[in-house]
């Protein structure tokens, strides 16, 4: 597997592969949505680079479940505000794009194994809409959310993933969308990062890049680290389901290698075709 750091790379690699690729988006503060900086730019460039989807699968963070994978197969998903203390402008936002039921409910079968249900009451939340109104601003594509469910390994999300993988060869962008560090009560607004988060996004990146999934889902190996990046794991969890769809034929670049708020990694990444 190589390891880029280039939009620009993989522009060009895109070109070679018929399949879609996985993209991890960390997706950090609600404001991005509506703020132009230097992650709604990359975003924004990231969408003019992918090939175009026919249809969107969200794996948000803030989409939990507790016992049972839902995949929302409604017709107009709402656009979510899961949110509170934000400006007017961002409860303003909408996200007009259409579902895909007969895709959301192919996806339930797909997933038997894994108990998913059909659920037509969720939406778009703003782990979803946040990013793809940057990816995808005239919510052209239709889109649809999984849930995670959080009593379940981490194993299990890397193998959801494993699952999900033959949908690339339906035309079918797989987005993940949470962080790889997420401690909010470790913020330090305007300072440094955190030692624990970049120790972390570092152990990730160097796990990821080398294929060890394995570890990445291993909570005694990851330790007392892996509790300080993620006092709850709901952040990670998608990151695990883009890893686990990717296969030895990928290519890896990251994006935004940043730690925002002293405790939030920034870091995104897609698996595409060589």
């Amino acid at each position: 597997m190589s390891v880029t750091h280039s939009l620009q790379s993989l522009r060009d690699s895109l070109k070679a592969s018929d399949r879609m690729p996985l993209v991890f988006l960390g997706h950090g503060n609600p404001m991005n949505a509506i703020e132009d900086n230097i992650y709604s730019k990359s975003w924004n460039q990231l969408g003019e680079t992918l090939p175009r989807p026919q249809a969107i699968l969200v794996v948000s963070a803030h989409w939990m479940t507790q016992g049972s994978t839902l995949v929302d197969v409604s017709n107009l998903p709402k656009t979510i505000h899961d949110f509170y203390g934000f400006p007017d402008e961002l409860f303003a936002q909408q996200y007009p794009a259409q579902g895909d039921p007969k895709l959301a409910r192919d996806v339930v079968a797909l997933l038997a194994s894994h108990h998913a249900q059909e659920d037509d009451t969720w939406g778009l939340d703003h782990g979803a809409w946040t990013v793809l109104k940057h990816l995808y601003p005239e919510a052209d594509v239709p889109v649809f959310q999984l849930s995670i469910d959080m009593t379940k390994p981490l194993s299990w999300h890397l193998e959801i993933g494993k699952t999900l993988a033959q949908l690339r060869n339906r035309g079918v962008l797989i987005l993940g969308s949470g962080n790889v560090v997420h401690n909010l009560r470790a913020m330090r607004f305007g300072g440094k990062a955190q030692d624990f988060a970049l120790e972390f996004d570092t152990l990730f990146t160097d796990k990821l890049s080398n294929g060890d999934f394995k570890a990445l889902a291993d909570p005694k190996e990851l330790g007392t680290l892996l509790r300080l990046a993620h006092p709850t794991v709901d952040h990670y969890l998608p990151a695990l389901t883009i890893a686990g769809a990717s296969d030895k034929k990928d290519d890896l670049t990251f994006m935004t290698e940043s730690i925002d708020l002293g405790s939030v990694s920034m870091r995104s990444f897609i698996f595409h075709g060589a």
